[in-house]
């Protein structure tokens, strides 16, 4: 089995286990340093961050900086403007202690920009690769008709987009399209944001599509221990086990779902919009005890000061009526709780 993923025609080949960084935002750095050093010591060679994961640019550059040479750093920005995209490159350079990235990603833009665009983000973008600030320019998405311009642009030379097993044919479409553009094709939300909880059978899935370069969120050693098992006991969709599994989550989570990737947020009246929009999923698929806390509880009834003014509605790439799942959540919850504290 080919442990190394073509990125299109970046032509970075990167080990099949790639590093989402967003999760090292939440450990200190001498847990991240520690995290990221382990990463790289057993073949890890492709980190994926963003200047919005807070500090996680700057704890790659703690743990990694010496063995720059070594390894792929993407990372992205959400500026609107290019003014803000030149200013927020030169940030991330400074935290990753790096003078260029491999690969710089535009990250969830509401539209394709192009060269020539009000915007200005292109001409930046081809502004820093003359500069040798950034070798290749890459685009991160939810939405598909973003995407499906992306790839019909011949602008980009990778895409980011949600994949796993829980993915419609419309995502597959997406995948397809890159393939024949012979545009790389990284893969987020492996584990769908926490609602796949079998590493196996995620990596099992993602695995079956040689192009296709996993980006696994890991804040906890076991959890980069379970895929880099993955690599060395490769599963397969063959696995009777992985089968059965992938089988139970597509009829338990068939229909709308919060993915929580957290694009309708802020909410004006500080609901965590995107935990309390899947909580009742994630409280089935596990443990209810760390769900129930006083704070929890707190979380989840800031539902009832939703003023239904739409904007998550809107901003929701997957086009879901995010406030009724809001109150269809919160009532569940509820229902869960009186359960569990009798």
């Amino acid at each position: 089995m080919n442990t190394k993923v073509r990125l299109g025609k970046t032509g970075i080949l990167a080990d099949k286990n790639g590093f989402g960084a967003l999760p090292i935002q939440r450990i200190s750095d001498e847990e991240a340093v520690k995290l990221l050093r382990k990463a790289y010591e057993h073949g890890v060679n492709f980190y994926d961050t963003a200047r919005f994961y807070t500090d996680s640019e700057h704890k790659i550059g703690l743990a990694l900086a010496d063995v720059r040479e070594n390894i792929f750093i993407a990372t992205k920005s959400m500026a609107l403007t290019g003014e803000k995209l030149k200013e927020e490159l030169d940030y991330s350079l400074s935290q990753l202690k790096t003078g260029y990235v491999d690969l710089y990603q535009l990250h969830n833009t509401p539209f394709c920009p192009k060269p020539g665009g009000e915007d200005g983000l292109y001409d930046a973008l081809l502004e820093a690769k003359a500069a040798g600030k950034i070798r290749h320019i890459g685009i991160t998405n939810h939405r598909l008709a973003v995407a499906e311009e992306a790839i019909a642009s011949g602008l980009y030379e990778t895409l980011q987009f949600p994949l796993n097993y829980l993915s419609t044919e419309k995502e597959l479409r997406i995948l397809q399209l890159c393939e024949e553009a012979d545009m790389g094709f990284i893969a987020m939300k492996g584990m769908s944001g926490g609602l796949i909880q079998n590493g196996r059978a995620a990596y099992a899935y993602l695995n079956q599509f040689p192009g296709v370069l996993p980006i696994w969120g890991v804040q906890k050693e076991e959890e980069l221990d379970e895929f880099l098992g993955c690599a060395i006991n490769v599963p397969t969709m063959e696995d009777e086990e992985v089968k059965a599994v992938i089988e139970k989550d597509r009829e338990e989570l068939k229909g709308g779902f919060c993915r929580g990737c957290g694009y309708c947020m802020p909410c004006p009246v500080g609901i965590p919009i995107n935990n309390c929009a899947r909580m009742v999923l994630m409280m089935t698929r596990g443990p209810v005890a760390p769900w129930i806390t006083e704070e929890k509880q707190e979380e989840m009834e800031r539902i009832t000061k939703c003023i239904d003014c739409g904007q998550c509605k809107k901003r929701c790439p997957y086009e879901l009526d995010t406030p009724e799942l809001l109150r269809q959540n919160l009532e569940g919850y509820r229902k869960i709780v009186a359960e569990n504290t009798k």
